[in-house]
């Protein structure tokens, strides 16, 4: 069930995204007097599920759930229809239009979906508000990466500043550091000493390699969650809700400790200190090779209130700019990382997409990631890459400085080109999806 409210969460999401990028074509091409053949929500290869002519524009939804599109007159496209363009040019047709027209045709779904990203996010806020914390709201402060205890940082530091800055959102010192090029925070250590560290340029990057991401989590304590079923914690009786304290008689208050402590002792038996309904107990318990024994410990979320600030509509217009163009930024900026071999594995599909929504039905969390994606299509169709409107875009504007129009075989030829490559990068980001499913990696 949890499978298919995800799966049906990210159609209905790109479902709503899809026919909105494609109006972004089909409105200014019905302004110039531009025909429209077709406008299809996903692939109609062979046959439709439904399809119904109005005018002179067939609309309908195809059977791959892949995208969609819109077919103009007279344009050299996904469709390949080579055979219309050995006809002689008629006025209704997207090549007999000015080179201007033909770009603002062209860019109008990247501008859509940009758009689209910003007013949801905006009506997100002015619906539900915004959660957020401060560093007062962490009393225990954060446990560290080990990655980031070489430059001084130590469990239970309170970060006071990243910068210049004081995060409205503390939890975005995450962010700052990996994707924005924030690399000096002021901390107060557990003793109450205060320290400015200055981090190496290519923090961003060990960040990535060595999985330190998040780096800082807040503190909070080792109460069982979940048990997995047959691990060494079920077979030593722990139960959801014991509170761990101890490891082999030392006192482990946190979770960064109780990990610290029990990953000394892998592939050995521990005795482990916990509470069970007000009770002091103990167990005797095998970690494995990884120094895990089974169980996943309660988030840290439930242990700290969050604060709450709510949007006047006035006060969502600029916000939801502000969330739209740092979201923006914050995507562009991870793609560095794809140039690494770490980055190219972690490439995912649709199972990685549908990942981010949540399992049960939960209409903020819903529209967040629909903005979300909606940017993402946004940059994505801006890419200079034959068969995305940045491929049409960089040949018009190539038009409209040099004076010539690229030729028709050659267009073809670079449309072809794309396909295969975006065909290719889609067989390969689906193809990690399956192969971490099956591994578990």
């Amino acid at each position: 069930m949890e499978f298919l409210i995800k799966a049906g969460q990210l159609i209905l999401s790109l479902s709503i995204l899809i026919v909105l990028h494609e109006f972004g074509h089909f409105l200014p091409a019905r302004w110039f007097k531009t025909r429209v053949e077709k406008f299809y929500l996903f692939f109609d290869y062979k046959f439709s599920l439904f399809k119904k002519k109005i005018k002179d524009t067939e609309w309908g939804i195809g059977w791959i759930p892949l995208g969609g599109y819109v077919k103009i007159s007279g344009m050299i496209d996904e469709s390949m229809d080579t055979d219309q363009m050995k006809q002689e040019p008629q006025p209704w047709e997207f090549r007999t239009k000015p080179a201007w027209q033909r770009l603002i045709i062209m860019i109008g779904g990247v501008v859509v979906n940009l758009i689209v990203g910003i007013v949801i996010y905006m009506l997100v806020l002015f619906t539900w508000g915004e959660d957020y914390m401060t560093m007062e709201d962490l009393p225990n402060g954060f446990a560290v990466h080990e990655t980031f205890e070489q430059y001084g940082f130590q469990d239970g530091d309170h970060i006071l500043k990243v910068g210049d800055e004081v995060p409205f959102d503390i939890m975005d010192v995450n962010a700052m550091l990996l994707l924005r090029d924030y690399r000096e925070v002021t901390v107060r250590h557990l003793d109450g000493t205060e320290e400015e560290i200055q981090l190496p340029e290519d923090i961003d990057y060990k960040m990535f390699q060595q999985d330190a991401m998040p780096a800082f989590i807040p503190r909070f304590y080792t109460v069982i969650d979940t048990i997995k079923g047959g691990s060494n914690a079920d077979k030593a009786g722990l139960l959801k809700g014991d509170s761990l304290v101890s490891v082999n008689g030392i006192d482990v208050t946190f979770y960064d400790e109780f990990r610290e402590e029990i990953l000394k002792h892998k592939n050995e038996e521990i005795s482990l200190g916990y509470y069970r309904e007000g009770e002091l107990m103990q167990s005797n318990v095998m970690t494995d090779t990884a120094g895990s024994i089974g169980f996943y410990a309660k988030d840290w979320r439930s242990y700290y209130d969050f604060r709450h600030k709510d949007y006047s509509f006035g006060e969502s217009i600029p916000g939801g700019i502000s969330l739209g163009m740092t979201t923006l930024s914050d995507y562009i900026a991870q793609l560095k990382f794809l140039f690494t071999s770490k980055g190219a594995s972690s490439i995912g599909g649709f199972g990685a997409f549908g990942s981010l929504f949540a399992p049960t039905w939960d209409w903020h969390r819903f529209w967040m990631m629909t903005a979300f994606i909606s940017i993402m299509l946004a940059f994505m169709n801006f890419l200079p890459i034959p068969a995305l409107d940045g491929g049409h875009i960089m040949f018009l504007l190539y038009e409209m400085i040099t004076g010539r129009k690229p030729g028709d075989k050659f267009m073809q030829y670079a449309q072809m080109v794309g396909i295969i490559l975006l065909i290719s990068l889609l067989l390969y980001a689906n193809g990690n999806d399956i192969y971490k499913a099956i591994t578990g990696n």
